[in-house]
């Protein structure tokens, strides 16, 4: 149900957004948003906004934290017309970048901030420094080798001061100095996401090198965790299964998943 007499628009796209459905609180955007796929109630391109969420899940099913009116909790619905099931994970990046973009261009504003400061962490996060403030989801249906429709879920902290620090966690106004309009927020996510979604269908690769760039730790050494133990390597790049590609002490290359390799905090 609509939260207030003047409900959120998004400007600007021609295809993400253009229907939105805005609802004060719901347990989950993405499960909602998945719900209304099967039953054919939403199309292509829907935003499912919800200004409180109650139940949101990051990786490994752990909690995802907003302020209810504070930070951006919405979901994009895909219906993919060429997309392998073997290359889900574009989605998660072109979504990451999206993010990553809007993110750093608020930063450009903030006292003391660089836009060189925010990076994109894998699997799903986008990080200020090493502090969290999005991070991105997605759930897909896969008919053969072919996916069929995809839910992109998107938290971002934005107005949230009161961040539960164990989490490391941050927002825009800790970051700028300043509150932040969600509505203008919500508009350049999905515009940029668009953006790329267009680059990638159209088979150029600048977007992927973009990634690449803004992939955080990238050609330094980190702390990781292979299969329960500690693994020291240097990260070099995302495949599209979504696997890191590490180089190791050895000078070996590999990939691994999140199902088995995931940072250390440090």
């Amino acid at each position: 149900m609509p939260t207030r007499d003047a409900p959120f628009t998004i400007s600007g796209t021609r295809e993400i957004g253009r229907e939105l459905v805005e609802l004060a609180t719901v347990d989950s955007t993405n499960k909602h948003a998945a719900d209304l796929l099967s039953l054919s109630k939403v199309q292509h391109g829907a935003v499912i906004l919800a200004h409180e969420q109650t139940e949101g899940r990051g990786q490994r099913g752990r909690t995802w934290s907003s302020a209810a009116g504070k930070d951006l909790t919405f979901s994009i619905v895909l219906q993919p017309q060429v997309l392998k099931a073997s290359g889900q994970f574009m989605l998660a990046k072109l979504a990451a970048l999206a993010v990553h973009d809007v993110v750093a261009g608020q930063l450009k504003w903030g006292v003391g901030k660089r836009d060189e400061e925010v990076r994109i962490k894998w699997p799903n996060d986008v990080l200020v420094e090493r502090r969290k403030i999005a991070g991105v989801l997605i759930r897909t249906e896969v008919q053969g080798e072919r996916v069929t429709s995809a839910v992109v879920g998107i938290g971002l902290n934005v107005n949230s001061t009161e961040l539960e620090a164990e989490l490391g966690a941050t927002s825009l106004r800790l970051e700028t100095g300043r509150e932040q309009d969600r509505e203008a927020l919500l508009s350049e996510i999905c515009l940029r996401f668009e953006h790329h979604l267009a680059t990638f269908r159209s088979g150029d690769q600048a977007w992927a090198a973009s990634y690449t760039e803004r992939l955080y730790a990238r050609g330094r050494w980190a702390d990781l965790e292979l299969d329960g133990e500690p693994f020291r390597a240097r990260p070099v790049d995302v495949d599209e299964q979504g696997r890191l590609l590490v180089e190791d002490e050895a000078g070996e290359v590999r990939a691994y998943g999140h199902d088995r390799l995931r940072f250390l905090r440090s």
